[in-house]
């Protein structure tokens, strides 16, 4: 019982964290309502996407949601069985395969904050095209690496890969103006919900066959990353937005 104050003064800290985030995310939203629609009507010049039809939209959406399939079934490929991957096929320790993870899980980090910045300067679809084909060597090779090579291919293609959600992100937030949290909200679930999904299959698969054999099949799902080509080439880098200016 003598704990009890203490627990409800942390309850009552959060609450009033709570409370400060509510009256933060009111006042985002007012601001939205009275200048958001302007910024939007700017934006869609500047992007110079007007003449997208609604088809064209919805195909272009449909693209990017093939693309978050193919990076995160991938990514759940390496997060979730990578240290069972080690252990089985190189007969690593346990401590070893929990720091080759830790290192591929920053070079995912890395690679996701970079994809912003990279995005913003060469173009959001260039970047697309570059995180998503431009790692498909190096998931090819890795079920034959050995395992210093393996470590190495492991951070490349963390690194490469993790790119490409914030550019296929803010990407459909640009093709799409004025929808952002539908758009947001759509993306980041579809990332949860098919990563959860992917390696729940992929488990399953391993459990018929053999961790190996997933990493086998899985090397080739980069390869939806032609479905790239059909983005339209709406404007998104900073290069030829203050050129138009």
């Amino acid at each position: 019982m003598s704990d009890l104050p203490s627990a409800l003064c942390c309850v009552a800290w959060f609450m009033a964290a709570g409370l400060i985030a509510m009256g933060l995310l009111t006042f985002v939203g007012r601001w939205y309502a009275t200048h958001g629609r302007a910024r939007v009507s700017a934006t869609s010049k500047r992007l110079n996407i007007a003449h997208l039809s609604r088809g064209r939209v919805m195909l272009s959406i449909a693209v990017l949601v093939a693309l978050v399939f193919s990076k995160f079934v991938y990514m759940a490929s390496l997060g979730n069985y990578f240290t069972f991957y080690l252990i089985e096929t190189f007969g690593v320790s346990v401590h070893n395969s929990q720091l080759y993870l830790f290192v591929f899980l920053a070079a995912v980090a890395a690679g996701t904050f970079l994809g912003g910045p990279l995005g913003d300067y060469f173009g959001r679809k260039y970047v697309i095209w570059f995180s998503i084909l431009g790692v498909v060597p190096f998931t090819l090779a890795l079920p034959y690496a050995n395992l210093e090579w393996t470590l190495v291919l492991a951070i490349v293609i963390g690194l490469i890969l993790s790119s490409a959600f914030s550019a296929i992100v803010v990407y459909a937030q640009e093709l799409v103006p004025g929808r952002t949290g539908m758009i947001t909200g759509l993306f980041f679930g579809l990332a949860f919900g098919m990563g959860g999904l992917g390696a729940a299959v992929l488990g399953e698969i391993a459990d018929l066959t053999s961790i190996g054999y997933v990493y086998n099949i899985c090397s080739f799902l980069p390869l939806i990353g032609l479905v790239t080509w059909f983005l339209p080439n709406i404007e998104g880098s900073r290069q030829r937005a203050k050129a138009s200016a």
